[in-house]
């Protein structure tokens, strides 16, 4: 689905128990809110924790030897980024209002923007979020004009959604829909939302014990994302995450499709090991903030916070 289109419009129609703060989903089972809340916190963690690894704070070699050597970052302190901030705003949506309201989620990234436009908003953000704080309805053709009215193909929505698939994960098709209407909101390319719906579909497939990349792949709609994923379910978990971010991007480009591929791999690589899979992720190097996140996200959903080591919980940014 594109921003403003008619599937868009119509998904209450087509789905309106969704939208009640209540609803159950196909197979008879409300939210699982504890499962969202893992997933948050996880997602919330490798934020932080991946964004110690940039150039900002460290040197690449530096930060490699220090990865390699699993030198926990010594910063008394590790802020969250704009991963954190959205997928907050996504969360309070769906708390609230039980499913995505679109133009109550544009509402609420302008007022997470308003509060602290200096977490690290990309590009597109810094045009888009402003003009939604007074009109959010204008994300409907404010979102298609970013980039030369292609739309955002950007890793954004992908790196906030993983609560969202969580959240709905006993229902993989209200997971994709619901991936699809958080991700319009900012993001009107195809494969901006097809990041999100991929990485959704991976949460919920963790909380179901059935994480592969391969089916990740499988419900991922067309495009270079999926073939992203195509190419990692292909790739042996016995590969080096260095080599395996080369064949795979690990958000140098900062789009979906150099990101969400190589983020699902390390996921699936460490599906019960969350701390293995930050380490593993930031081996990558790239937008190691947002890769992690996206890890993060997949891998709590299971496994939860209670293997993580207490300093680092401790240094984490509380989420409030």
């Amino acid at each position: 689905m594109t921003a403003g289109s008619p599937n868009a419009r119509n998904a209450e129609a087509r789905n309106p128990d969704a939208r009640t703060p209540n609803a159950r989903n196909a197979s008879g089972h409300g939210p699982d809110q504890a499962a969202a809340r893992r997933s948050l916190e996880g997602l919330a963690l490798g934020d932080a924790f991946g964004e110690r690894w940039l150039p900002l704070f460290r040197e690449p070699q530096r930060a490699y030897a220090e990865i390699r050597a699993r030198h926990t970052p010594p910063e008394p302190e590790w802020p969250w980024t704009d991963d954190t901030a959205m997928a907050l705003a996504v969360h309070r949506v769906l708390d609230e209002r039980g499913a995505i309201d679109q133009d109550g989620l544009a509402l609420a990234f302008a007022r997470s923007y308003d509060a602290d436009p200096g977490r690290g908003y990309g590009y597109g953000m810094h045009l888009l979020l402003p003009a939604l704080l007074a009109e959010p309805g204008r994300w409907r053709t404010l979102a298609g004009e970013l980039f030369d009215g292609g739309g955002s193909l950007g890793n954004g929505a992908a790196m906030r959604v993983a609560p969202l698939g969580a959240r709905f994960a006993a229902d993989l098709g209200l997971v994709a829909e619901q991936a699809a209407l958080s991700a319009e909101v900012t993001h009107a390319h195809p494969q901006g939302i097809a990041g999100a719906v991929a990485v959704a579909v991976a949460a919920a497939l963790s909380v179901r014990s059935e994480l592969t990349v391969a089916a990740v792949a499988g419900a991922t709609p067309p495009g270079p994302v999926r073939d992203g994923l195509a190419r990692a379910a292909e790739l042996p978990f016995a590969t080096e995450p260095v080599a395996a971010a080369e064949l795979l991007g690990s958000g140098h480009g900062i789009r979906a499709d150099d990101t969400v591929p190589f983020a699902v791999w390390t996921a699936a690589r460490h599906r019960d090991d969350l701390v293995a899979a930050l380490w593993s992720t930031v081996e990558g190097s790239g937008d190691t903030d947002t890769t992690c996140a996206i890890t993060g996200g997949i891998v709590a959903a299971r496994t939860g916070m209670g293997a993580v080591p207490a300093v680092w919980r401790a240094r984490r940014e509380p989420l409030g």
